[in-house]
């Protein structure tokens, strides 16, 4: 929203996902995985020197959010996962964060070209993401044939609930938190994943729900208090799990399975917070001596003569735009 370049918000947005998923990786296959091998098999043999899927090409893989090995060493046929779905996977959160990272890289360029400076210009670009996923999943329309980059159907299944928070935030002022509203919504949402309609509409509602509970449940608004853990919470949750469910920990009963994973989780979600997190947050404005100086020296003075024939402030929210309206306006 006109607070930073778009390479300082792409670097911020680096640093809020990259260390800390990273940090889940290397655990994952060194520490989760080995813990979970061991307790399925009896031995740690097998493990390391695992021909296909091993743990030591599974960070690699996976390392830039597009996963390329979902399991280590063809491990976990024990578990009911896999028992019961077939599957074989020890981060099935993690797969969403690719969309979500390219909803940033969206939003990065609306406030590049000037779009996020204008209410009702959000407001068109969220609408018709919001539209195009409704004509996907109702299949009223072809819109990977208009659309080749949606070929991937989840990319509109989360771009659709990213926009409609970008509705959610720039309207804010005037969507009302009403009791009756969130439940009628919650209402609209069962009805939705239990008949049809989820993807289309089932979400939005839900979302709402969501968003009224956040605000309305004020005892749990300092759940975050010793720190940001809603992000550790997201990409340590599912290895626990795994690690759980190879122990055996989901024959003691459903409450006690998830009473330990939920305890557990926040006690990894708080230290990734403190020892991950918000170092790397720490670094949202840092810039190497060397890159500053090649920057002052060449690339800003070049780039400032470029943009300032080139940027139209009448449609632009960068702090440039804002600079030219105020120089123009004295």
């Amino acid at each position: 929203m006109g607070r930073s370049t778009i390479f300082r918000y792409m670097w911020r947005r680096a640093m809020r996902i990259f260390p800390a998923f990273w940090a889940a990786l290397l655990a994952t296959a060194f520490l989760f995985g080995p813990v979970a091998w061991v307790l399925e098999t009896g031995s740690i043999d097998g493990y390391w020197d695992a021909p296909t899927q091993s743990p030591f090409t599974y960070f690699l893989s996976n390392v830039w959010l597009m996963l390329g090995q979902r399991n280590i060493a063809e491990a976990g046929s024990t578990l009911p996962y896999a028992q019961l779905h077939g599957g074989y996977d020890w981060n099935g959160s993690a797969w969403t964060l690719q969309y979500e990272f390219f909803a940033y890289i969206i939003v990065g360029l609306l406030g590049l070209v000037g779009v996020l400076a204008y209410r009702w210009l959000t407001t068109a670009f969220a609408t018709i993401i919001l539209l195009l996923n409704a004509l996907q999943w109702s299949g009223a329309g072809d819109v990977a044939a208009w659309f080749p980059i949606f070929a991937d159907p989840f990319m509109l299944m989360f771009l659709g609930p990213f926009a409609f928070g970008m509705l959610f935030a720039i309207w804010q002022h005037v969507i009302p938190i009403d009791d009756r509203l969130a439940l009628g919504a919650l209402g609209l949402a069962i009805a939705a994943y239990a008949f049809g309609g989820w993807n289309i509409w089932g979400m939005h509602a839900f979302s709402y729900f969501l968003m009224w509970f956040a605000v309305r449940a004020t005892k749990l608004q300092h759940w975050e208090k010793h720190g940001d853990l809603s992000y550790g919470v997201y990409i340590f949750a599912w290895p626990l799990m795994q690690v759980g469910a190879a122990a055996g920990l989901h024959n003691l009963g459903w409450f006690v399975y998830h009473l330990v994973i939920v305890a557990v989780v926040h006690v990894f979600a708080f230290g990734s917070w403190h020892l991950i997190e918000k170092p790397a947050m720490s670094l949202k404005n840092w810039t190497p001596r060397w890159l500053r100086s090649l920057l002052d020296r060449w690339v800003d003075p070049a780039w400032n003569r470029l943009a300032d024939g080139l940027v139209d402030p009448r449609f632009s929210s960068t702090p440039r735009a804002a600079r030219m309206r105020a120089e123009a306006s004295s």
